[in-house]
């Protein structure tokens, strides 16, 4: 369970970090799963001459024996409770796993080509992904550290803050919101001034993030070992009404104050084309 600090630093800087939030057996299970996963590319886990690519991505597996380990860690009992105190009960879908995609990002200097800073979509529109002011379908990202990771080994970057600056930004077009190519100009620019965070710490910790929280990979990797992260969003059942600020669990309450100041009322002001 999320502590008050935990959750005030939440609301302030946008992301948490819920220390040892998967057991270490569980990640090292998860591990050996992504290895054989990244066999099939050709990378192996002993011959450094097959890490030739800055970073590989795979799905995060799911189905039978593989999946079993992923399961476990996107069940943990610490994660669903956090979700609980920062989205609110019944409010999000009880996924059996973890989800996503799982970027292993190599020891290189070569730029990956991914690293600019973005929010990340939630919804589809026709060809593309759109992210809106009420956070339609997405209520976390979560940041699954399934290596140990420190300032060398190409961390995700992180905005302090900036989560308040995207909602002022996603306001402006309201339920229609915003694709991801038009958007990440624009929270790149509003959230500019903000600190930068790292998103280091040891396998098993897992960082809850505000879905519009302004984010970026990380280069040069100058570590000697692979990072391993698995990247999910945790679903949100609909949308935020983003009209009842005494009774909003911190996802919302934070879109709600970030547009209040903005338009001096929580509401008021948001299209719904």
């Amino acid at each position: 369970m999320l502590s008050e600090t935990q959750i005030a630093a939440f609301v302030r800087d946008g992301f948490v970090r819920v220390s040892a939030a998967v057991p270490r057996a569980t990640v090292e299970a998860c591990v050996e799963v992504i290895w054989d996963r990244l066999a099939e590319h050709g990378v192996s886990r002993t011959d450094r001459s097959s890490w030739s690519s800055p970073v590989v991505r795979i799905d995060c597996p799911e189905d039978g024996a593989d999946g079993e380990p992923f399961a476990a860690a996107g069940t943990s009992p610490a994660l669903w409770e956090a979700y609980d105190q920062l989205i609110g009960p019944d409010r999000w879908w009880k996924r059996q796993g973890v989800g996503g995609t799982v970027p292993v990002r190599l020891p290189s200097r070569e730029d990956p080509g991914d690293a600019g800073w973005h929010v990340e979509s939630s919804f589809p529109v026709g060809d593309s992904w759109h992210t809106n002011v009420r956070s339609r379908d997405r209520g976390l990202l979560a940041l699954f550290l399934f290596t140990d990771v420190g300032p060398d080994d190409a961390p995700t970057r992180v905005r302090v803050g900036s989560h308040v600056d995207a909602a002022r930004v996603l306001a402006q077009r309201g339920d229609e919101g915003f694709g991801g190519v038009e958007l990440s100009p624009l929270v790149r620019r509003a959230s500019a001034d903000r600190p930068v965070a790292h998103v280091t710490g040891a396998a098993g910790d897992v960082y809850l993030c505000h879905p519009f929280l302004v984010h970026a990979a990380s280069w040069p990797h100058l570590g000697t070992t692979p990072r391993i992260m698995a990247q999910p969003g945790v679903a949100l059942l609909g949308s935020f009404a983003l009209a009842d600020r005494e009774n909003a669990y911190p996802v919302e309450a934070t879109i709600m104050d970030a547009i209040m100041d903005a338009i001096g009322t929580p509401a008021a002001g948001i299209p719904t084309r």
